[in-house]
């Protein structure tokens, strides 16, 4: 029909959307790399080769479908201006499954292969965990205050992605600061670039521009290691191998269902975040690509989730359609085959790349407190404690790693090192059980908070939480080893009960003291 108007899929917002897609992506690919070869000397050729290339693919395939669920919504609607849903890795868990995963694997076994299988296993379980939860992720959304679900990650954004990465900036300084500094301006900030420029992309030219002339000229005494700039070009191939590396990941089970459920409750709020923008796309679909989408990733070889990024509205403000989704897609998913992924990846020195990582960090732990209700910031403060048990537990490990084999540790060490593990055993289950706990006593519910008590001490005694293993693995109660699990668990135990007395005899003076 002439009258019919019609959908205007690129146009050149789509640009500058794309760079910061793209850019996104690339940076969660270049976090996953440098913690698995820079923290635990894991082999470079082995992550350009065997995860990227999978992990990439995801990318182009929920991009892909993304796209043309906004072509299906424009002819739906008869909208010219659908924006299409932001797809990309997930940065926690990217982050969480290489520091608390595939790192820890690698160093037990020293076998990169084996490490890879791993990955892809627990990929491959927490694609299944999403596409369970897709069907029930409002009920978990009613049921789990915010301050569990945000306050897990508040932790992760602290530990992982500010504290960790804020000494890789401090290797290369100038370039490292300039970086971090344009971050601040233009992403946390929002100020606007000269220009328009998108910050993440000029961020990263201005940090690299720097970090090569000082080290090419040798100032201030700097030298570099020029990049190999090697190719790895590798198509990904569907592949079993994930079945030899079960065994190990059923182990990190804790890990894999709090990644798969937060992308979930996210994916449910980005959702309704372009609804409120004028694209109403249907929850279960966009729930269901991102699940699928992993579970690609993971039969190809991939260790990453995808996820709906944070930020429709911004996409649409930049004039951002279809199109931007699309070669986002074909950018990650063909460089990742092509070798091109590697190659950028080398080139950008973590210096440079690191202070994006800390705005994530920023953002993830100012939505926490802001997301959630004021009166439960207690609860938010709460739930970040395990993963800072979990990230002193690391840093100390890693140090006594490093001491010469002949060297006898003391016995008061080792202790504290077993409670070290325990406490941060299992981090993001057991801060998004804290928060939610701490929550519901807040506001009174002393049922639902006894609830979450009993959760803690059942999965202390299997060792979801709080795990007495010397590998942080599940196992049978009477297995474990040590009483320390059931004395955890019965102090867990000793508190659900006294608020379910509580809840029979003290709410009514909760309510007056209100």
């Amino acid at each position: 029909m002439s009258g019919e108007r019609r959908y205007r899929w690129a146009q050149w917002g789509d640009l500058n959307a794309f760079f910061g897609l793209m850019l996104d992506n690339v940076t969660n690919l270049v976090m996953l790399t440098g913690i698995l070869v820079g923290v635990f000397g894991y082999p470079a050729d082995k992550v350009f080769s065997l995860m990227i290339p999978g992990t990439a693919l995801g990318v182009l395939f929920g991009d892909a479908v993304y796209t043309w669920l906004a072509f299906r919504l424009a002819k739906r609607t008869g909208s010219t201006d659908v924006t299409a849903m932001p797809l990309g890795l997930d940065t926690p868990s990217t982050v969480g499954i290489a520091t608390a995963v595939l790192g820890p694997v690698y160093l037990e076994t020293r076998d990169p292969v084996l490490t890879w299988q791993v990955g892809m296993a627990t990929l491959f379980i927490i694609g299944i965990f999403k596409i369970i939860l897709s069907f029930f992720g409002d009920w978990v959304r009613r049921h789990i205050p915010q301050a569990g679900l945000l306050g897990s990650l508040a932790g992760i954004g602290i530990t992982l992605l500010a504290f960790f990465p804020l000494m890789k900036i401090f290797s290369a300084p100038v370039a490292g600061i300039v970086s971090l500094g344009i971050v601040v301006y233009a992403l946390i900030a929002r100020r606007r670039l000269l220009f328009g420029l998108p910050g993440a992309f000029l961020a990263v030219a201005a940090g690299c521009l720097i970090y090569y002339i000082i080290g090419g000229f040798q100032l201030f005494g700097a030298r570099i290691d020029a990049p190999a700039l090697n190719f790895y070009p590798a198509v990904p191939l569907p592949t079993v191998d994930f079945i030899f590396g079960f065994g190990k990941a059923i182990s990190y089970l804790p890990i894999a269902f709090p990644f798969a459920l937060i992308t979930i409750i996210g994916g449910i709020n980005n959702t309704e975040s372009a609804r409120v923008a004028g694209d109403a796309y249907r929850t279960r679909d966009i729930l269901l690509t991102e699940a699928v989408a992993t579970l690609v990733a993971a039969l190809f070889g991939g260790v990453a989730q995808s996820t709906p990024y944070i930020g429709h509205p911004a996409y649409k403000a930049m004039g951002g359609r279809a199109a931007y989704t699309l070669a986002t897609g074909l950018f990650i998913g063909i460089g990742g085959a092509l070798g091109a992924l590697s190659f950028v990846i080398q080139a950008v020195p973590e210096a440079v790349i690191t202070p994006i990582l800390i705005f994530v960090g920023i953002a993830i732990v100012s939505q926490a407190f802001v997301e959630s209700p004021q009166r439960h910031a207690p609860a938010v403060a709460f739930a970040i404690i395990p993963v800072v048990a979990y990230l002193v537990f690391t840093y100390a490990d890693s140090l006594i790693g490093k001491l010469d084999p002949g060297i006898a540790i003391p016995k008061s060490i080792t202790d504290q090192q077993d409670l070290l593990r325990a406490a941060g055993g299992g981090f993001i289950l057991t801060a998004m059980l804290w928060g939610g706990f701490l929550a519901d006593l807040i506001d009174g519910t002393l049922r639902r908070a006894a609830v979450f008590m009993i959760l803690c001490a059942v999965f202390t005694l299997f060792g979801f939480i709080h795990s007495v293993s010397p590998t942080g693995g599940i196992y049978l109660p009477w297995k474990s080893g040590t009483s320390l699990a059931f004395q955890i668990a019965l102090g867990y135990a000793f508190v659900g009960a006294g608020l379910l007395i509580c809840s029979r005899t003290c709410g009514s003076r909760h309510k007056q003291m209100e």
